[in-house]
């Protein structure tokens, strides 16, 4: 990566004699909100921009929140919405004229800020290792559009803040403060009861961005949408998540799991019976009219039978229903979302599926990603259950060696974010310590990967990346038992402390 002093070699000579005035201040240690603000406003000069914002990446709750934004306010929002979104998730320069008009455009935050936003440039904040920590944002360029001088003017600004965030350490600081207020906002959500907005879908996977992405999309609108995916990756939580970010959220979210309904309940269950129908059957509301005005979630759609199907088809294309015993139909204002882990289209082939009603039902689809399709967002899963589940029990909160968390992100996990979700709950309660090792995991986890043993035409490499793995293995198991103290570390393994730090790089071994 170039590094500040590399990029501003074209720059106007204004522009330089202004950057190498924030680089004096920053190294001279001067206290770092301050010369922020003087940053950005110094960049919306440069810029002829309206507005500057600095934007934070917290990678463990999945949010981009403000430094500079609006005075005396945070905002904060999902990281895998937005421009400035696309920005930290891509490490891409963004340069659009219309911003309405563009479809990573979270119209969210205007409608938090009251601000009309028009035309934005918004480039990364980057570490000098490589490391997206955020995003330096421009809105509203006071004449025409931004220019390619404009984004080489941002770029090198973002390189100074990044510098400046890192050099003075605030990044790490700030967002453990943030995690702590996050950790108070979730306590205070669980007593009041929790909404399952986007950002409690945990990833940043590009799987999980366009899930959260469609969620967005669709808010606005009453469209039916069809869930599938295998048991245990989520398809409840996209759903819960759909009905609170949309007009709905103000009225109920009802479902119902059609395979633990008898074949016999079904058309009572969803439709609702007067009273008198039979000897001591009592007047029952069903779910569909339940839902008036909300949002009605089928779960196991693919196991209820043809009969039912029929009808639930019909109330879908006439939006009425007529309950059990009951003459005249209801009008019904409510959206449905169903999920499956079953294949609809081979259950069509084979007869046990309507086909007219799963393309009534999939209007819009949204597929669930299995746990091994996304195993770079295990970490940051894994460290969400570990810290709810030890907040739950009232338990110091612990935290993985990192050879157990390495080991959890190459499980298959056949029972996917349900199964790890339960194993993490298990070691909150188990584990006395306040670190995870690898032998702490259930065997089948730990059993699952072991190193095959070589074989007579095993390539040449094998015994280069078979040192290496326990060079890793040593350095780990050195790091734990010393409590991540470093300098010792790297005397008892006989490094020098600067050829420790270097290792680590190597074998991506962070400090947690």
């Amino acid at each position: 990566m170039k590094t500040a002093e590399s990029v501003t070699q074209d720059l106007p000579r204004g522009h330089l004699s202004m950057l190498r005035e924030i680089s004096q201040q920053v190294n001279e240690g001067r206290e770092f909100l301050p010369l922020l603000y003087d940053v950005s406003n110094e960049a919306s000069e440069a810029l002829e921009a309206e507005r500057a914002s600095v934007f934070l990446l917290d990678k463990h709750t999945c949010e981009l929140w403000s430094l500079i934004a609006l005075p005396n306010e945070t905002i904060r929002f999902d990281a895998r919405l937005g421009i400035a979104g696309a920005v930290a998730m891509t490490g891409e320069t963004i340069n659009v004229t219309q911003a309405s008009k563009d479809s990573r455009f979270h119209k969210g935050i205007d409608a938090q800020t009251k601000y009309r936003t028009r035309s934005v440039l918004a480039v990364p904040l980057q570490h000098l290792s490589g490391e997206i920590i955020g995003t330096f944002q421009f809105l509203n360029k006071k004449k025409g559009s931004f220019t390619q001088r404009d984004e080489q003017i941002a770029k090198t600004l973002a390189t100074y803040a990044a510098q400046a965030l890192t050099t003075v350490g605030l990044v790490e600081e700030l967002q453990r403060k943030h995690r702590a207020l996050e950790q108070e906002n979730h306590d205070l959500r669980s007593a009041i009861g929790e909404r399952a907005t986007t950002q409690a879908i945990i990833g940043m996977s590009p799987p999980i961005q366009q899930i959260v992405r469609t969620i967005d999309q669709v808010s606005d609108c009453s469209f039916d949408v069809l869930i599938t995916g295998e048991s245990g990756t989520g398809k409840e939580l996209v759903a819960k998540a759909i009905h609170e970010n949309s007009p709905r959220a103000k009225h109920s979210f009802i479902e119902l799991n059609c395979a633990a309904l008898p074949e016999n309940l079904v058309e009572s269950e969803l439709f609702g019976i007067r009273k008198g129908m039979a000897t001591g059957v009592d007047a029952h509301v069903g779910k569909f009219e339940q839902a008036q005005g909300g949002t009605l979630f089928l779960d196991e759609i693919g196991d209820l039978a043809l009969s039912a199907q029929t009808k639930i088809l019909r109330v879908l294309q006439e939006r009425r229903l007529e309950p059990i015993g009951k003459r005249e139909s209801i009008p019904i204002d409510v959206r449905v979302i169903v999920a499956t882990n079953v294949n609809l289209e081979e259950a069509i082939s084979q007869g046990t599926f309507r086909q007219d009603l799963y393309y009534r039902l999939k209007v819009i689809h949204i597929a669930t990603p299995p746990l091994r399709e996304i195993q770079d967002d295990i970490p940051l899963l894994a460290n969400f259950f570990l810290l709810r589940y030890c907040n739950e029990v009232g338990v110091d909160a612990k935290h993985f060696a990192p050879r157990a968390l390495q080991q959890l992100q190459h499980y298959q996990w056949p029972g996917n974010v349900r199964q790890l979700e339960n194993e993490i709950k298990r070691l909150a309660v188990m584990i006395r310590g306040d670190v995870i090792t690898l032998g702490d995991l259930d065997l089948s986890i730990t059993r699952s990967h072991e190193t095959p043993a070589r074989t007579t035409d095993a390539p040449p490499q094998y015994l280069k990346a078979s040192l290496e793995m326990l060079e890793q293995q040593l350095i780990e198991e050195s790091l734990q038992f010393h409590q991540y103290h470093q300098g010792l570390t790297a005397q008892a393994l006989g490094l020098s402390r600067q050829g420790l730090i270097k290792k680590m790089k190597r074998f991506r071994i962070e400090v947690l």
